[in-house]
């Protein structure tokens, strides 16, 4: 699903069972009546701000966009980690130009009445790996009890 996104960067299979192993608790996944995945969203909670949980990836298979899917998986995860975590704050980066998120991030901040700040987290000289647009964290919160 992140290869077929377009818009995100895929890592290797590796990485995304270790992701499965230790992020498990802020990570989730959606699944269709037969267990195939339609969804997922994979985060964790910032070791130097543990009352930060930072969305890495937000997917959904092309043949389930459009049903309000990922909002579903955003809302719960983040009600999962206030609960458990006693999180007060959602982080994310966004590039520009990538509409779905920044409609979803944005859209989350207005339905749970929390406080949306944008900056550039990492210009596009930071990425020593070739062009890369630039990453614009969104912070939203702190979030209401």
């Amino acid at each position: 699903m992140a290869k077929d996104s377009k818009v995100l960067d895929v890592n290797s299979s590796y990485s995304y069972l270790l992701w499965c192993r230790d992020f498990a608790a802020t990570s989730a996944v959606a699944r269709d009546e037969r267990g195939e995945p339609m969804g997922f969203i994979t985060g964790y909670v910032r070791p130097d701000s543990p009352r930060t949980l930072l969305v890495w990836q937000v997917a959904v298979d092309e043949a389930h966009r459009g049903r309000g899917l990922a909002a579903t998986l955003l809302d719960g995860l983040v009600a999962r980690t206030v609960a458990e975590r006693a999180v007060t704050t959602v982080e994310t980066t966004i590039t520009p130009g990538n509409a779905a998120s920044e409609r979803l991030f944005t859209s989350f901040a207005e339905r749970h009445g929390a406080p949306l700040q944008r900056e550039v987290l990492f210009d596009t000289g930071l990425f020593p790996d070739g062009p890369h647009d630039p990453e614009v964290l969104y912070r939203i919160g702190p979030l209401p009890h």
